[in-house]
């Protein structure tokens, strides 16, 4: 009885551990194996610009392209279980980027990146852009899929050409990132903005029109697409510039009030500011903006 209680409190004491079973050794399997299984991947991936890390000595994955980015696929070989493979579709969002990131980090687009809006909402590099195809999917294509309301927009009657391919998203956007919040104030190669078409009006001018640094060119045109001529806020010139320049109070905040009395808003030459106030960007000459 004594000597089977020893037993028991023996095996209570110092339970049988359960056999370590050792995790196999990966190693780099090669493109050539992937192909094996992978073909129609394979045969696009080729005409892809991403082709260059299989025949680049420099990049340190020659021959072993697929595995650069989905990681040692002997695993995966021999199991043909995708759980045994790194796929950046299935991993965070985090992640997902820094796989990316092993090759694309100090690149000029990526300047500004953590300002940008599609860092701080959480938008994975792959979501927008396609490893393995040769050709990328059109640019309108790819923004709209999120920006539904922005390409609404560019079905107004007074709007930027981007049906007819005079212009691209990416012509005024970043969408790696930003460095300043005010797009008119960008000057970096990588940040374009109005003036990069519009560079008549980027100054400095003598004589500034206030909103020009302050709030920008929306502060007066809609950029992707307006039912106003000229893409402005409003339908008339006057309610534009009345939103800003009046010295009584209105019940109408919206369409602004009352403008200094000598323009008398009853006759139709002080219904277009514009007609007098020419250089309402900015002039060298006049402080009122006349010319």
């Amino acid at each position: 009885m004594r000597f089977s209680l020893i037993l028991v409190v023996s095996a209570l004491a110092y339970p049988q551990q359960k056999p370590t079973v050792d995790k196999p050794k990966l190693e780099y399997m090669g493109t050539v194996v992937c192909q094996g299984c992978h073909e129609e991947i394979y045969n696009a991936f080729v005409k892809s610009p991403h082709y260059l890390v299989e025949t680049d000595k420099k990049r340190g994955f020659e021959g072993q392209a697929c595995e650069s980015c989905h990681g040692m696929g002997s695993l995966h070989a021999e199991t043909a279980e995708p759980k045994n493979i790194r796929n950046p579709l299935r991993l965070p969002v985090a992640e997902a980027n820094r796989t990316c990131l092993q090759c694309h980090m100090n690149q000029p687009t990526r300047v500004g990146a953590i300002r940008g809006g599609h860092a701080r909402n959480q938008v994975a590099c792959n979501s927008c852009h396609s490893v393995h195809k040769p050709k990328p999917r059109k640019i309108v294509t790819n923004c709209g899929t999120c920006h539904v309301a922005q390409l609404a927009q560019f079905q107004r009657p007074f709007r930027h050409k981007l049906q007819e391919g005079g212009i691209d998203c990416v012509d005024c956007h970043n969408p790696h990132g930003r460095l300043l919040t005010n797009q008119l104030k960008d000057v970096s190669a990588n940040e374009p903005g109005c003036f990069k078409c519009h560079s008549d009006k980027r100054g400095p001018f003598s004589f500034e029109h206030a909103p020009m640094r302050t709030d920008g060119c929306q502060a007066c045109h809609e950029a992707h697409g307006s039912a106003n001529p000229r893409m402005l806020t409003r339908h008339e010139v006057r309610l534009v510039c009345l939103e800003c320049h009046a010295n009584l109070g209105s019940n109408l905040p919206t369409v602004g009030g009352v403008p200094p009395s000598l323009h008398d808003l009853r006759l139709p030459t002080f219904r277009n500011c514009t007609v007098c106030h020419v250089k309402v960007h900015g002039s060298h000459i006049n402080r009122t903006l006349l010319r």
